[in-house]
């Protein structure tokens, strides 16, 4: 059979009942990249122009192949140039077999250029960035493994194995700035070329996908997601930016006062509640942004929390969360008073103008001011 003879039987279809309701139409995988085997499908993909067009959609088999014409909004398509959902090679692989219009041509080409701009080196920080957004939705694969018994079957410990290696890859084709142009199983020699990969990577896959003693499979995601996430931390540190506090920190003083102040009431009033949750909120956070106004990143949300807490600590801000005794909160109270005043002196003395008035009448002169200079 020629499958292409189906793909003509399909897009004169659409011509006939979908002319205004189909924009695109396209095929990808291994006819478009020359690997097609005797079993191999066409891989159809159609963008609808109009709802109408979604009911296009339809699944079959001719002679025990499979096929599926299946529709990609423009929204998703969009999505997959710009590296937010996988599968990109559909979009910048694919090929064209009917286009509604110019301006559907003009539309899709630019889905191509801005695959093409994602791969430019301006854009490697935000590619780290969505390498480390994937690497996060590896814990709940790793999560379920650690916790699961040492008797639960291989099928379990295999398909959570699968999460972590499928999300592992992605996120290291995003750290190298790329996308793989094969699908997983086909792609082991795209992954192991990759320039940014963790040591023993291979290895580590090996064990991953070819033991059956579930210990030895979670020791091996653990050490993969480990050394994975070391190196984007790794390439993530070549973009701190200099120290800038005037602008990364401006507004902060006086809205995080209203949390110490939060704190300080519920102390005098033996809130021990409030006091934990308040307090833990406000050191952490203080932490999260002086750690900003060093390095011009927010810290990970993979990153351990004493790791960026040590810019507080080197300042010798108090450590208010280790002051929260339930049946005495007289310490804290004293701690958070001495914190709101190191903090704002700090702010001062690196250049960040605190907006604080002594009565409404300097507020309402400082409007005053502000407005004649509009």
């Amino acid at each position: 059979m020629n499958v292409f003879e189906v793909a003509d039987i399909l897009v004169n279809h659409v011509k006939n009942v979908y002319s205004e309701d189909i924009a695109i139409i396209a095929y990808y995988g291994s006819y478009a990249q020359g690997t097609a085997t005797k079993r191999s499908d066409l891989d159809f993909f159609f963008i609808p122009a109009t709802t109408k067009g979604y009911q296009a959609s339809i699944q079959f088999i001719i002679n025990d192949i499979s096929f599926d014409f299946w529709p990609i909004s423009w929204e998703r398509a969009e999505r997959m140039a710009s590296f937010q959902e996988t599968q990109t090679t559909i979009i910048a692989d694919c090929k064209l077999l009917y286009v509604r219009s110019d301006e559907d041509s003009e539309r899709f080409m630019k889905l191509r250029d801005t695959i093409s701009s994602m791969q430019n080196a301006e854009q490697a920080q935000t590619m780290i960035e969505k390498a480390e957004s994937e690497l996060r939705n590896v814990y709940e694969h790793l999560y379920k493994l650690s916790h699961a018994s040492e008797f639960e079957s291989i099928t379990f410990y295999r398909t959570e194995a699968y999460g972590v290696l499928t999300k592992v890859f992605q996120s290291l084709a995003l750290l190298n700035g790329t996308y793989y142009t094969r699908g997983f199983g086909k792609n082991r020699e795209q992954i192991l070329q990759l320039p940014l990969k963790p040591d023993g990577l291979e290895s580590l896959m090996k064990t991953i996908m070819h033991t059956d003693v579930n210990t030895d499979m979670l020791q091996a995601c653990e050490k993969l997601v480990a050394d994975t996430f070391e190196l984007v931390l790794a390439q993530k540190e070549k973009y701190f930016s200099s120290p800038a506090y005037a602008d990364r920190m401006k507004g902060y003083y006086e809205e995080i006062k209203g949390v110490l102040d939060k704190i300080i009431t519920a102390c005098e009033m033996n809130d021990y509640d409030t006091a934990f949750f308040s307090t833990i909120h406000a050191q952490d956070e203080i932490a999260r942004f002086l750690f900003f106004a060093e390095t011009g990143h927010w810290p990970s949300s993979l990153m351990f929390n004493s790791t960026y807490q040590d810019i507080y600590k080197r300042l010798g801000f108090p450590e208010l969360v280790a002051l929260l005794y339930p049946h005495d909160l007289s310490q804290l109270q004293l701690a958070v008073v001495r914190l709101s005043s190191l903090l704002e002196t700090h702010l001062q003395t690196k250049g960040v103008e605190i907006n604080r008035f002594a009565n409404i009448e300097q507020f309402e002169a400082f409007l005053k001011e502000i407005s004649a200079q509009a």
